[in-house]
């Protein structure tokens, strides 16, 4: 290493000797990246009011081989062109280097890229040309390798990682010296995988991001760190490949991106989602039973009886629910999915009487189940051990939450299973949706099955979102209105399933900060008018804030048991619906229905999640604005930013029905003291 390490320094300086100066650039109204002779690139975020990124040139792409790293090719040429491909037009860079030493030479091709459609992105694709006479043992390669100037505030950055991990961490969070976490987009426990491939840091006055654009879900890592003794935070991202170059052979990156912005992150997953659509990875409509509030019976846990839930439904109407989820515990195993006997001696024909039962109320039925988990000893293993899931080491993939087996997403006849009890699950009896639930189904391992022959392992983690398509479509051809939703548990949702389903969920939240921000991501990548679902209000802060949910345009739930204490629920204690809580339940739902803000559009560039007190949400129907703000104690000057126009706004507290005054368009503020939530609505005055 030491060793290939001094030829590198070596080549670096005859190179920077031997090569005239020149200007190696391209840039757009927002953004610029600049080469040097070495092919380290600078980042310049051309932002109104914004100071340097960064200070110097930087290695921005590497290639780790097994005895060294190289990250420095001497200059040979660059070329400009206009460019048209399915995402858009645009101009492009290709700029080629050298790496020599010895047997050792490697040319290296860089295609840089900036649509006219998103000029603030510069999208790259390397790759790397083994020219010498051996071959090389290549571990992995880096793309988006940039150190940001830390900020001046006493948080100096705020950012957005979106990986999984078993702690469950929130996706937005404060970066500060001595930070650092991997963000692996692969299996981080036997339970925990996938994300969103984007992460994100940002100042007051401006921000960078990296990503990768593949339509397919990577084993890749965007990994953020702040040094204790550097100036700054760094953030890049990295794949392993562990492959052999032979000469003559390329190696070429994902495509990947370095974007600026000023604001949050959700200015960045916007525009992500829309070139992830164009190059295929699009999100489904929205059916309007996916906009109608939701009670799931899992209060009751697994032990419920059909008595119980029937019994529930009157006071399910009575405060505005419209839906009903039949959750966990109908099933003989995981696996399996037969009726519990205990439950439903008849079979299918008291199941069908079930949702008989709540359509005859008026309302709909949902069916919770756990795909790609199969228990021990279920029948389903006994006559098909080959749709399991084998790992490296040749053995069974446990999930520990469940104390099931992974089954392989990839297999045929994995899908062809599910395909058929969807199917079940829609006409013989009848449900309107799906909750499928789970943190494993967010991803998967790779697959070493000899018997699905795969030619790659890793197929197993790309073809989870086939997989959940299918399941979807499935469900869609019996019933176009079908509410699908993927509840990953506590996973950073991942991108590609989201074009799954047509209901996102918080996922069991740790707080009302998590609903908030999961709502704002999913807005991002989804679209303003997502029905997010909040899920169910006793997991918020105080177990009653549906005010985090309805505010930022999501749609309410809850897991109430009916009468008071029937059930102790083991994870939240004693849900019963109160009679104070049946007069607040009502209560919300009704705010809810009044407004159905999901079906409006969340204007996210507005305020800014990290740095702007009090936390702002926002969302536009027709010429109303509905703002949402929070904080634990607020008394000050509000300034209302989005307001379109000249004259004077009425300012409304819509949830306790009070006219607050009046604002003019160039002056937007109004004095405010609130706790925990404000929510509003501006709208024009009519003279």
């Amino acid at each position: 290493m030491r060793k290939l390490t001094f030829f590198v320094l070596l080549s670096v300086f005859f190179a920077g000797c031997s090569l005239p100066k020149r200007k190696i650039t391209l840039e757009s109204p927002k953004v610029k990246v600049l080469y040097d002779q070495n092919l380290h690139s600078k980042i310049i975020a051309k932002l109104k009011g914004s100071y340097p990124l960064m200070t110097r040139f930087q290695p921005s792409e590497r290639l780790f081989l097994k005895n060294g790293v190289i990250d420095n090719f001497a200059f040979l040429e660059q070329q400009k062109s206009a460019f048209k491909d399915s995402i858009g037009s645009g101009k492009q860079l290709t700029v080629s280097g050298r790496y020599a030493h010895g047997d050792t030479i490697v040319e290296k091709e860089i295609h840089a890229k900036i649509y006219d459609d998103f000029p603030q992105m510069i999208v790259f694709s390397v790759s790397y040309k083994n020219k010498g006479r051996k071959p090389l043992q290549v571990d992995r390669w880096v793309n988006g390798n940039y150190r940001v100037r830390a900020g001046r505030d006493s948080i100096p950055f705020w950012s957005f990682q979106a990986a999984s991990y078993e702690e469950r961490p929130d996706w937005v969070l404060p970066v500060k010296r001595g930070y650092f976490r991997e963000n692996y987009q692969g299996m981080n426990a036997s339970d925990y995988g996938g994300g969103v491939p984007v992460v994100d840091i940002w100042r007051r006055d401006a921000g960078l991001a990296v990503g990768h654009l593949a339509t397919v879900p990577k084993l890749v890592s965007l990994p953020v760190r702040f040094d204790s003794s550097a100036s700054g935070a760094s953030v890049a991202l990295s794949m392993r490949v562990q492959r052999l170059l032979n000469p003559g052979e390329k190696l070429t990156t994902l495509p990947t991106f370095v974007a600026v912005h000023k604001g949050d992150f959700f200015g960045t997953l916007r525009s992500f989602s829309e070139i992830m659509r164009r190059r295929g990875v699009r999100m489904q409509p929205f059916p309007k039973t996916a906009y109608e509030p939701v009670w799931c019976a899992w209060g009751y846990e697994r032990n419920f009886t059909v008595r119980e839930i029937l019994n529930t439904l009157p006071e399910v109407k009575k405060l505005g629910f419209k839906w009903v989820v039949l959750d966990d515990g109908w099933q003989t195993a995981e696996g399996d999915w037969f009726l519990n006997p205990k439950k439903f001696p008849r079979g299918d024909k008291d199941m069908r009487a079930f949702t008989d039962a709540i359509h005859k109320a008026g309302l709909k039925a949902k069916l919770w189940i756990a795909p790609l988990a199969a228990d021990p000893g279920t029948k389903l293993l006994k006559q098909h051990p080959d749709m399991l899931l084998i790992n490296k080491q040749g053995k069974k993939q446990l999930i520990t939450w469940w104390n099931s087996w992974y089954l392989c997403p990839a297999y045929p006849p994995t899908k062809a299973y599910f395909k058929k009890l969807i199917r079940k699950i829609f006409t013989d009896w009848n449900f309107d949706g799906l909750k499928l639930d789970g943190q494993h189904q967010n991803a998967a391992p790779p697959c070493y099955n000899p018997l699905h022959h795969h030619k790659r392992p890793e197929e197993s983690c790309e073809q989870v979102p086939a997989f959940y398509k299918e399941i979807y479509q499935t469900a869609i051809s019996i019933k176009p209105d079908a509410v699908v939703e993927i509840c990953p548990c506590g996973d950073a949702a991942s991108f590609y399933n989201m074009a799954c389903e047509n209901q996102p969920v918080a996922s069991d939240p740790t707080s009302s900060w998590q609903i908030r921000l999961k709502g704002k991501t999913y807005k991002a990548l989804m679209g303003g008018n997502v029905p997010y679902y909040g899920d169910h209000v006793e997991l918020s802060d105080g177990k009653d804030d549906f005010a985090s949910t309805i505010g930022i345009g999501g749609v309410p739930g809850s897991k109430f048991t009916w009468p008071v204490g029937v059930h102790v629920n083991k994870e939240s204690g004693d849900v019963s619906l109160t009679p104070a809580k049946e007069r607040e339940w009502r209560r919300w739902v009704r705010i809810y229905e009044a407004h159905r803000l999901p079906a409006g559009s969340y204007v996210g560039g507005l305020y800014d999640i990290g740095f702007d007190r009090p936390e702002t949400h926002v969302i536009r129907k027709g010429d109303t604005l509905f703002y949402a703000f929070y904080a634990k104690k607020f008394e000050g000057k509000l300034t209302l930013r989005g307001l379109k126009g000249k004259g004077k706004f009425t300012v409304f507290d819509y949830e306790h029905q009070k006219r607050l005054g009046e604002v003019e368009a160039d002056r937007p503020e109004i004095q405010v003291a609130f706790e925990k939530h404000l929510l509003l609505w501006v709208a024009k005055r009519a003279d």
